[in-house]
């Protein structure tokens, strides 16, 4: 673990502060690819966050600085496959406040969403990045802490 750096399984009093982090994630994306392609209301993502971490439909760990702030997430959720044999995480966000990159905080984060996978019997995790140059650096990153590219695109249509 980072020296000064605590993870923690976020709880609903956490939320306001995961959600504000989801903002600047989504900010960050947006500003790189030059597409307004999310929209971000920070109330909103609040009470989101709150009913899936109540309903444990969402799983988050948080990365707590020596003063207790927050400067980085992982978010997980658990699907179902026949082809991943059963249960599996699915990383939708994970990010670090630009101050804290490159102390080994998001790969404190990976390394305890991996064991949180374990001890809910997943069979794997699963992350995806955009195929784009600007995510260069965040493909390079999975793929130093064991992550394999496997095919395929991520599609999406809104319902």
């Amino acid at each position: 673990m980072t020296p000064n750096i605590t993870l923690v399984r976020a709880t609903a009093k956490d939320s306001h502060e995961v959600a504000e982090m989801a903002g600047e994630l989504l900010r960050e994306i947006m500003d790189a690819i030059g597409v307004q392609a999310f929209n971000f209301d920070l109330e909103e993502t609040t009470d989101r966050l709150v009913d899936f971490l109540n309903r444990e439909k969402y799983f988050v760990f948080v990365a707590r600085d020596e003063q207790q702030r927050a400067v980085g997430f992982i978010a997980m959720v658990e699907s179902h496959a026949l082809y991943a044999e059963g249960a599996f995480g699915t990383i939708p966000e994970l990010y670090v406040r630009p101050g804290f990159r490159s102390r080994n905080v998001g790969l404190d984060l990976v390394a305890q969403a991996k064991s949180f996978g374990k001890s809910r019997g997943w069979t794997r995790l699963e992350v995806t990045t955009p195929p784009l140059p600007q995510f260069d650096k965040t493909l390079a990153f999975y793929e130093r802490e064991g992550f394999a590219i496997t095919g395929g695109r991520k599609l999406k249509v809104a319902l």
